[in-house]
């Protein structure tokens, strides 16, 4: 198992916050760091300096970091043009040296498509309009020059199909999220990793075991990792102050996160192993808090 941070900037963070969460991240150690993509808070709250751009951000360190993986939980569709985000993505990942990872969703956060002007069509085309740009992205990484498509919401004519990434055949996709029915077949179709964010251990399982079928049907193999919230402290009292300081009940953590001390993070992290979750992603949700990360780095990095 591989543990990757994860971070929520959209809740107020600069660029200098993230670059010391990412730096850290690396000098301990962690596989990879990753933020999420939002242009807006997510309920009520302190706004702080806003949010910042996912790619610009990760733009910024691809040069600043030198071994961490990068990416996107997720990007949504909504947000950009699928030729435009297969140049960025192609870009960073050269940039980078070749360590970014593309998570990619249909969108769902209203209030911020309306703050900033994006179209936010009813869920049916969002999930068409994904569709459509998962064919468009990877063909674009993938196809000789030129390349065109015609479809329902996107017409490309005699595309370059440049930037390629430096990865090949392209950066890893990730798909993520709770649907019965289109979720697991574009997962199973598109996606290299399937991710589960912030459900318990028996629903993590569940949606693990649907995706795992329809990839089998599919002919494919697609690994698999969880989401989860993470407050860990050696005693109590600093639990609760790190549960208190993201807003958060310790016990709904316990029961719906990765909290507690030490040795109970790494008896959950174990049921999440014995599921097949190959990366858990560590939502952090205090940046200002790197000596939460060295306690991880310290006490759970070497056991798992």
């Amino acid at each position: 198992m591989k543990l990757r941070i994860f971070t929520e900037p959209q809740e107020g963070a600069t660029y200098d916050d993230l670059l010391a969460v990412a730096q850290a991240a690396e000098r301990l150690g962690f596989d990879a760091f990753f933020r999420s993509d939002h242009y807006q808070r997510i309920g009520p709250g302190e706004p702080g300096p806003g949010s910042t751009d996912a790619w610009i951000t990760l733009a910024g360190l691809a040069r600043d970091t030198s071994r961490l993986r990068l990416g996107t939980l997720v990007t949504p569709a909504t947000f950009r043009l699928p030729g435009p985000l297969a140049i960025s993505v192609a870009q960073v990942d050269r940039m980078s040296g070749g360590r970014i990872e593309l998570g990619f969703g249909t969108g769902w956060y209203e209030t911020e498509h309306a703050s900033y002007g994006i179209p936010f069509p009813p869920i049916g085309e969002r999930f068409d309009r994904f569709e459509e740009q998962l064919q468009i992205i990877t063909g674009l990484w993938s196809a000789d020059a030129p390349f065109s498509y015609d479809g329902t919401h996107y017409q490309l004519k005699d595309s370059p199909a440049l930037p390629k990434p430096l990865q090949r055949p392209r950066p890893p996709i990730i798909i993520g999220g709770f649907g019965a029915k289109r979720t697991p077949r574009l997962a199973a179709r598109y996606a290299d990793e399937f991710n589960v964010p912030f459900r318990t251990v028996d629903e993590t399982g569940t949606f693990f075991d649907t995706v795992r079928q329809a990839a089998a049907e599919a002919g494919r193999t697609v690994l698999m990792s969880a989401a989860q919230t993470t407050c860990v402290a050696t005693g109590q009292a600093e639990l609760d102050r790190r549960a208190a300081a993201i807003g958060s009940d310790l016990s709904s953590l316990r029961g719906n996160g990765l909290a507690g001390t030490p040795s109970e993070v790494l008896g959950k992290l174990e049921q999440f192993a014995a599921l097949g979750a190959e990366h858990v992603y560590l939502q952090l949700m205090d940046l200002s808090d790197l000596d939460h990360l060295e306690l991880i780095a310290a006490e759970i990095l070497p056991h798992v």
